[in-house]
């Protein structure tokens, strides 16, 4: 029995982090029989992983266009075509509203608007036989969190765009859609989850009673990929019901922790 991804190419830019949620992504399209090119600034890492996953990887970095388009290039060359482009990178910058710099808000903008916009311009001449194009979003480019506005903002914006791109190139048989996280267990994301009352925090927020998993997203990935998959345009949200609710403010965080540290000091 052949896998859901066979003959499929896919090229999934965000996953030179180790056992980030890209390269989570990339291996589950190689189980699926995807031919898998992972991308990124860490040559290292990324040649790990795809040693690993049997695939190849090239060095993008997504703020300079001149690198997004020799990867998407370099991807047809290899391989023909492209079938599937994912954008998983993403910075997740927190800084109270009025404190925002200038310099941080053109680093944010090129990382989650300005680069993916680019990598998805980069992406659709080259799916000559249609295809799929997923935007790893967040649960906040929907509902609030404190101290997030700028990570926010630009991840809402690209979901726009990918609604753009659904309703501009469904003719040429190719769909975009956002996948969008609540807060998830990644190696980025272990040290915050590590103190003593966060988790627990945002626990309650989840009417499925857990924080998410890379593995949750790759599982949606997979079926927005493949042939079944009848969605474009859709912003789908892989958090557990998160956003049936809210996350919790600053100071129910700050609480929580204050909460668990004296509970350790007692014990």
């Amino acid at each position: 029995m052949g896998g859901k991804l066979d003959g499929k190419v896919a090229l999934i830019l965000g996953s030179a982090g180790k056992n980030n949620m890209g390269q989570v992504m990339a291996r589950r399209f190689r189980n699926e029989g995807a031919e898998v090119v992972v991308a990124g600034r860490n040559e290292d890492s990324l040649k790990e992983i795809s040693d690993e996953i049997n695939g190849s990887y090239a060095i993008c970095d997504i703020t300079k266009k001149e690198d997004i388009d020799t990867m998407v290039s370099t991807v047809v060359e290899r391989h023909g075509k492209l079938s599937i482009g994912i954008q998983a990178t993403g910075w997740g910058y927190l800084s109270p509203f009025l404190e925002s710099t200038e310099e941080d808000l053109v680093k944010i903008m090129n990382l989650q608007f300005k680069g993916p916009y680019q990598f998805f311009q980069a992406c659709i001449p080259a799916m000559s036989e249609g295809g799929s194009i997923i935007q790893i979003s967040s649960a906040t480019a929907t509902i609030m969190l404190d101290n997030h506005a700028a990570y926010m903002g630009t991840k809402a914006g690209i979901d726009h765009v990918i609604r753009t791109i659904a309703n501009e190139f469904g003719e040429k048989n190719i769909r975009a859609n956002s996948i969008s996280p609540g807060l998830t267990a990644t190696p980025m994301t272990a040290e915050a989850i590590a103190a003593p009352g966060l988790e627990e925090a945002f626990r309650k927020c989840y009417p499925l009673g857990r924080i998410g998993t890379s593995e949750d997203i790759a599982a949606a990935a997979i079926f927005l990929c493949s042939d079944e998959c009848f969605l474009s345009g859709q912003n789908l949200q892989v958090n557990g019901g998160l956003t049936l609710r809210r996350n919790p403010r600053s100071h129910e965080i700050d609480a929580s922790v204050t909460e668990a540290l004296a509970s350790l000091e007692n014990t």
